[in-house]
């Protein structure tokens, strides 16, 4: 194994483009991926994001749905510090705890440190969102950025997987 990277999809599929996420990483588990990385869906589900976190993945790449003003279906890469907010990365900033999207990062990573576990490198793979509304079904234009996001994330894998081959190369003596 050269790396473990974790792709994580999260939104919820009944509030029109959170579902984002979602349809990312459904795709994504039909593409041929190397063997260190593992697609997931993860939906709302925040608790068990960060308790598959916890079992130490060297990166991860969440993907979903980002609002931070510009044009609907632009796709964002953003690299997530360790106890950055939600709201840094553009996620509205009157998050609460809990709330009716219920995958907050802020709280996935909080979660992490009381468990005393380190998410590693986490960079997000957002979509401006059109319509949060109620709703099932993604608006056009973020479907139509859905193969985008995808590109994106193999990109990220293909680069992650680079530099590990990189490094292993330096550390054995083969550069």
């Amino acid at each position: 194994m050269t790396s473990r990277m974790l792709v994580a999809g999260v939104g919820n599929i009944f509030l029109g483009d959170d579902g984002f996420g979602v349809e990312v990483a459904r795709r994504l588990a039909t593409e041929d991926l190397p063997e260190w990385v593992r697609v997931a869906d993860y939906g709302i589900s925040g608790m068990h994001l960060a308790y598959d976190l916890a079992n130490g993945y060297e990166s991860t790449i969440l993907i979903d749905a980002t609002s931070r003003g510009d044009d609907p279906g632009t796709i964002y890469v953003i690299e997530l510090e360790h106890g950055q907010p939600a709201a840094a990365a553009g996620a509205d900033a009157g998050s609460q705890l809990f709330d009716a999207h219920g995958m907050q990062p802020d709280v996935v990573f909080g979660v992490l440190d009381m468990l005393g576990a380190d998410a590693g490198k986490v960079l997000l793979v957002g979509c401006e969102p059109a319509s949060v509304d109620y709703g099932i079904g993604l608006s056009p234009v973020v479907t139509a950025a859905v193969g985008e996001a995808v590109r994106v994330v193999k990109d990220l894998v293909a680069a992650a997987g680079s530099s590990t081959s990189e490094q292993r190369s330096v550390s054995d003596g083969s550069a």
